[in-house]
């Protein structure tokens, strides 16, 4: 698993947009844009450079029509296209900016939205041409010749250190904005890779519990029409048993078919007798299914289970927490020294299973973050050159047992410690939910 995990963390994975998107977006910037332009000319009679300003915004206004027309709603375009759309909205806004006052207008730090989307939906490299450029802009408000709309007759001046000021607010803004974005949305993607992920784990977890239910399906139905070859067969042999040419393969037909059936029997019968084994689980039973695939890869293996009053807790097969408690296990047996201890213990009220290693344990930056995904340092054993981690296998492993109503919590005792804890109505009651 960890080979696709490199792979998702180093690859771009931001695809194409939508048109219909931008073109709403787009729309919206007119319709604001056209508002304020005739509300401080014709509202406030503040006088401004009317028609420059509604050209800029007619020239937006026409590229998006022509947009709209010439392709469907939904179609998507390269992120080539996009960053060169979102860098003429970029470019149209800085001209109406600068010929509004540049700095001065309030509306200044809108130059901002251009870039957050960039981050958001584009490649880097282009977010970033994108942010530079901007700034650029930025730096062309400041030095704009033009006036800020004001009542006529009265010029309204901005000192230049409180401009500057201004300025470095909006490159302060830009940068983190794109930061912040950029790492909000980078989290989102790793997030719903690693949901799928986990679906998929679930999905074929849940596949291979059912595989007993086919196997007896199946020997259900061709337990009829072998009946019937048996019987034909037979009666074969009784008519040709003693043919020189065809009596050996008759008998051969026989035999073969009455293999069959003792085949379809012993499936049938392993159904039957294994059945409660098969589908309900027993803790101690849930334990050692879990453990025994990684027995031969640690010295010492020792289980542990205890109880306060009444019986152990017994539900149906589930997946996810097979999966989730197998998952864990295999970390632990994978950088203990020698030893891993699973202890579980049981209440009338609470189910809790503790999976305890003699490795070296978590580092101290990675212990807050354990169960994010892609997050797979831990401290190795020097002498264990197996490549090992703690990135999405745990991520679906947590995300699975907290499905089922777990709580999760990791520690350092030395080595590493991760103890799981349901409600034990909540765990019966989901393992049987969930089969």
């Amino acid at each position: 698993m960890n080979k696709p995990v490199t792979d998702m963390v180093g690859h771009e994975r931001r695809g194409n947009l939508r048109l219909q998107t931008l073109v709403r977006l787009r729309w919206l910037a007119v319709a604001g844009q056209t508002a304020a332009a005739l509300t401080v000319a014709f509202g406030l009679d503040f006088p401004m450079p009317i028609i420059p300003v509604l050209a800029l915004i007619a020239a937006l206004a026409l590229g998006n029509l022509v947009l709209s027309v010439s392709f469907p709603a939904t179609q998507r375009v390269s992120p080539r296209i996009a960053f060169a759309m979102i860098g003429f909205d970029l470019l149209q806004l800085t001209a109406l900016l600068y010929l509004t006052g540049g700095l001065a207008n309030p509306f200044a730090p809108l130059i901002c939205v251009p870039v957050i989307i960039s981050f958001a939906a584009l490649p880097l490299h282009y977010a970033f041409a994108l942010l530079a450029f901007a700034v650029s802009g930025v730096s062309a408000l400041a030095l704009s010749p033009f006036p800020l709309p004001w009542h006529a007759g009265i010029t309204l001046e901005i000192e230049p250190i409180l401009k500057f000021g201004i300025w470095i607010a909006i490159i302060a803004m830009l940068g983190f904005a794109a930061f912040y974005v950029q790492r909000i949305t980078l989290e989102a993607q790793q997030i719903s890779d690693a949901l799928a992920a986990t679906e998929l784990v679930l999905q074929r977890e849940q596949h291979l519990s059912q595989l007993d239910g086919l196997a007896a399906a199946a020997a259900h139905e061709l337990g009829t029409p072998l009946a019937t070859i048996s019987v034909v067969a037979k009666e074969m042999a009784r008519a040709l048993g003693d043919d020189p040419e065809h009596g050996e393969d008759v008998q051969l037909l026989v035999s073969q078919s009455q293999r069959c059936r003792d085949i379809l029997s012993r499936l049938t019968s392993l159904s039957k007798e294994d059945e409660a084994h098969m589908r309900l689980l027993p803790l101690t039973s849930l334990i050692e299914e879990v453990v025994a695939p990684h027995r031969p890869f640690v010295s010492q293996m020792e289980i542990r289970v205890s109880g306060e009053t009444g019986g152990e807790p017994v539900g149906n097969r589930n997946p996810g927490i097979l999966y989730g408690l197998g998952n864990i296990i295999e970390n632990a047996v994978e950088h203990a020294r020698q030893k891993v201890e699973i202890a579980a213990h049981y209440s009338e009220t609470r189910v809790t299973i503790t999976v305890t290693d003699d490795g070296g344990g978590y580092t101290p930056d990675i212990l807050p973050r354990i169960g994010d995904p892609f997050v797979s340092d831990r401290q190795k054993n020097p002498a264990d050159s197996r490549a090992g981690g703690l990135g999405l296998g745990l991520f679906i492993a947590k995300t699975l047992l907290e499905r089922s109503g777990a709580r999760l919590s990791f520690e350092n005792v030395g080595g590493a410690r991760i103890t799981v804890s349901w409600p034990r109505w909540r765990m019966e009651a989901d393992m049987a939910d969930q089969s």
